[in-house]
């Protein structure tokens, strides 16, 4: 069973702290330790009055954060999983504790009893499955995007400018416009750079897409413009997706009663130019005497609804002839476009989300790498120096601390890429966001769902072609090291799809020759302690085979495109040796190994 990159770092926190005499320095590794274990973090950000506490309540499934300008609305308040459902802990910037409850209906209330001036954060417990896994923290508006500084961002996002306080994952929910301005986007990457974002765990969000007054459908305007903002944004969000936040509001915390759904039904019954006309102005629709619905529930009915809502319900009704609560709740949710049609990996609220939390032991590893490298480069005398020190060293980006946390390569790229570190051309831009956004290979490589073992090796070593190059040129450069991750992660996909080629009985093709290697140079190797037990079977078989598909692990007779998948395979697998303080005897040893790998995957690459 493999180690995965938050095992490998929980093993590396217990073993730094239990070398750390300075209490603090112990508590600092405890934190990163713990959030190694608990709920991903997801922060809710946006401009004032975007619809994002509209979305939070859809995110929960509950009508916990407030809409209009409460005291909580000023303050960052995270909704974490408890099975004291409703107590409200308030951290106080002094230290100090304090104790709410939600109000009946599970809201915040309006007052806390304490000063705003003083809290630091709210923390609330729901006893909700969901939030076993991911933690969702509702942050301040904000009347713009730009953020002065970094402290000054996570403060104004999280609630402190501390390093430890900060969300693993973004949610932002930009207003609804016609276009980003340069100013605008150049603001928007500055905001998640500060705060540690990237494109590979922040979601940019279009709201109240329904608020345009001269379009019926607001739908495929909105994806539109959500479809330009990715190609705006793409270095620095996972997706841009629309949202009408009032619907999905509605249908996943405050859902339609048998009073609201028949006064949609009695609406449905009038004719449609006159009841399009009572729309056009909410104000004359909510006071209309002649409207056979009663006031009250024609105001509710706006305000958890709105235009496009009340005008979308209808139409269902008149389809139906009659329509239940909970279809009508569906409908809605589907209006809303908070959920992915089918189980589309991009495109909705829903979507992000799930990816999110298909990613969190990644992007939690991510966060605490991140966090040990702060760590690392804290004041420290004598023996405590000296095991920051190590630390520092195991953790050097140019060096990873093993294989293990390989996981990892595709979001240390995505995130060079997006500040400038990693410079690529479109084609290879899109590559890299292909493999970053996505978990299935052949939709990591723009192939079509289904394609076939064949089609995704030959996509993925095509690829593969490119990033050697790349990592060639930029050699001993952070690009370089970057590039190489990406390759390596490539030739895993090509390693894997042979893999589910290789029939059981054999290869059946021609038999190539062995071809010839230094035996010193691979014994030289096999003596190493830092060769895995798996990497010196593959150098037995180096030495040992009959034939070069033999000499690759491959089955007799593989054909010989499939023979450059594995020669590139392991040349990737090995070349991670290069990277570690090996003694230059073995360091070039492994150098010597490599370029027989990749003269037999450059001789056959093409398969003839």
């Amino acid at each position: 069973m493999s180690t995965g990159p938050a095992d490998l770092l929980r093993h590396l926190c217990d073993t730094t702290s239990a070398r750390l005499s300075g209490a603090e320095l112990r508590e600092r590794v405890a934190q990163v330790r713990a959030g190694l274990d608990a709920p991903l973090r997801v922060a809710v950000a946006g401009a004032v009055s975007s619809g994002k506490s509209t979305l939070v309540n859809a995110l929960l499934g509950l009508p916990v954060a407030p809409v209009d300008a409460g005291e909580c609305t000023f303050v960052v308040t995270q909704y974490e999983y408890g099975e004291d459902d409703g107590r409200i802990t308030i951290e106080l910037l002094d230290g100090g504790v304090a104790h709410s409850r939600l109000s009946p209906g599970h809201r915040l209330p309006s007052e806390l009893g304490v000063d705003v001036a003083r809290i630091r954060r709210l923390r609330v417990s729901l006893n909700l499955p969901s939030l076993r896994t991911v933690t969702i923290i509702d942050t301040p508006g904000m009347n713009t995007v730009t953020a002065a500084n970094e402290r000054a961002a996570r403060s104004m996002l999280f609630g402190s400018g501390e390093e430890d306080d900060r969300a693993q994952a973004m949610i932002y929910v930009l207003r609804y416009v016609q276009k980003f301005d340069d100013t605008t986007l150049a603001e928007f990457r500055g905001l998640t750079d500060a705060c540690g974002m990237s494109c590979v765990n922040t979601l940019a969000v279009l709201g109240q897409v329904d608020r345009r007054g001269d379009e019926g459908d607001p739908w495929p305007t909105a994806r539109r413009l959500a479809a330009k903002g990715y190609e705006d944004l793409r270095t620095s969000v996972f997706d841009v997706v629309p949202v009408i936040g009032l619907l999905a509001e509605t249908a996943r915390a405050l859902p339609l009663g048998g009073e609201e759904v028949a006064a949609l039904e009695t609406l449905a019954g009038l004719d449609e130019d006159d009841l399009e006309d009572y729309l056009l102005d909410l104000d004359d629709f909510r006071s209309a005497p002649e409207i056979p619905v009663p006031a009250e529930v024609r105001h509710r009915l706006v305000e958890r609804l709105h235009r496009y809502g009340i005008t979308s319900a209808v139409e269902a009704v008149r389809a139906a002839g009659t329509v239940s609560p909970e279809a009508l709740t569906s409908h809605l949710l589907e209006r809303s476009g908070y959920s992915s049609a089918g189980r589309a990996a991009t495109g909705s609220v829903a979507a992000g989300i799930a990816h999110f939390a298909r990613r969190a032991d990644q992007l939690k590893a991510l966060d605490a790498l991140t966090r040990l490298r702060a760590l690392a480069r804290t004041p420290a005398m004598g023996a405590d120096r000296a095991t920051l020190d190590a630390l520092a060293a195991q953790l050097d980006e140019n060096r990873p601390i093993a294989t293990s946390l390989g996981g990892l390569r595709i979001f240390t790229a995505a995130e060079a890429l997006g500040r400038g570190t990693l410079v690529l051309n479109e084609e290879m831009t899109a590559e890299l966001l292909r493999l970053a956004r996505h978990d299935e290979p052949a939709e990591q490589l723009g192939l079509p769902a289904g394609a076939s073992s064949e089609q995704i090796a030959a996509a993925a070593t095509a690829a593969s072609m490119r990033w050697r190059t790349l990592a060639m040129m930029s050699e001993g450069r952070a690009g370089g090291h970057r590039a190489r991750d990406v390759l390596t992660v490539l030739e895993d996909l090509v390693s894997a799809a042979l893999e589910e080629q290789a029939p059981s009985g054999g290869g059946g093709g021609e038999k190539l020759p062995p071809v010839r290697v230094d035996p010193a140079a691979i014994e030289t190797l096999r003596a190493s302690p830092m060769v895995p037990a798996d990497d010196r079977r593959a150098l037995e078989l180096l030495l040992s085979g009959a034939e070069l598909a033999t000499q690759l692990g491959a089955p007799p007779g593989t054909p010989r495109a499939e023979i450059a998948g594995y020669a590139a395979a392991l040349s990737a697998r090995f070349r991670t040796l290069t990277h570690r303080p090996l003694p230059l005897r073995q360091r070039r040893a492994a150098e010597t190994l490599c370029e027989a790998y990749e003269t037999i995957w450059s001789h056959h690459a093409d398969g003839s």
